[in-house]
């Protein structure tokens, strides 16, 4: 985490809402509400009643230093950890409990800090398992997929991965890997998105392009995006809000322009 001048000079969140709005307020719109979620791993107390609610249409950042329990939340929230106490809500129906594949079933989908491809496969194979996984036919029958063919390309062209195609996923450099990747979990059609660090390791253009891409995603109103990023100018520059969790728990929530004036956020990432 940097502890430099992000704090000062960050932009405002494209395309954001008004400041002092926050849309998961509005109970008619929230997909995930996470309630009092505790998690502990021996005497390590990685979560610690962790509540907070996202809206349809809303990027929300979830920052904090190493071992602040991000991770461990997103953990909790796909299904690969089961809450000790607590429990998640995904479009008003629980998924705490339930494993990986039933919560991505459910709406989730999740793209990683290093990348998940089948590296031994081309691109546009790539998509066509994870359309064919979410419509539930066997992801080896890629030659059945004849008529998603027009949604399958959609997808790469908004990707930026026509061009793609055709190569290996081992052959990619990183930033395109991330956004096949990317493109798997938007295959699924998600109601929530976790990214874990969807920049990371990626160029100043690649960058770019991937946020670009989360606001094209939540602009339509069709899905929410919860990232985690320790690129201080990308989360003021691209989330709607932002939770801070420290030691397991939440110090503080909010849009950019408040976290960012918020003195105990300062202090915990700046010394002061």
């Amino acid at each position: 985490m940097s502890a430099g001048a992000p704090f000062e000079g960050a932009r405002p969140a494209e395309g954001g809402r008004a400041p002092g709005h926050h849309p998961s307020e509005d109970a008619a719109t929230i997909v995930l509400r996470v309630e009092r979620i505790a998690k502990s791993f021996g005497g390590v107390h990685a979560l610690r009643d962790v509540s907070f609610t996202i809206a349809r249409g809303e990027r929300v950042a979830l920052i904090g230093p190493n071992g602040a329990g991000k991770t461990t939340c997103f953990n909790v929230i796909d299904g690969q950890l089961a809450p000790d106490r607590g429990q998640v809500l995904l479009d008003g129906a629980r998924t705490d409990g339930l494993p990986p594949r039933a919560v991505a079933a459910r709406g989730v989908g999740r793209t990683f800090q290093v990348a998940a491809t089948f590296a031994s496969m081309t691109v546009r194979e790539n998509v066509a398992v994870a359309i064919a996984a979410r419509d539930g036919r066997d992801g080896a029958c890629i030659g059945s997929l004849a008529r998603r063919t027009d949604e399958l390309n959609a997808l790469l062209a908004r990707l930026d991965l026509a061009a793609l195609a055709d190569a290996h996923c081992a052959s990619l450099a990183y930033g395109d890997a991330k956004r096949v990747e990317l493109a798997l979990a938007l295959a699924r059609q998600p109601l929530l998105l976790l990214m874990d660090e969807p920049t990371a390791g990626a160029g100043a253009a690649a960058r770019d392009t991937v946020m670009r891409i989360v606001a094209d995603i939540v602009r339509d109103g069709s899905a929410a995006v919860l990232f985690t990023e320790h690129d201080m100018d990308v989360v003021f520059a691209h989330a709607d809000r932002v939770i801070v969790l420290d030691d397991g728990a939440i110090l503080a929530t909010g849009t950019p322009a408040e976290i960012r004036a918020d003195p105990r956020v300062r202090a915990a990432y700046l010394g002061e």
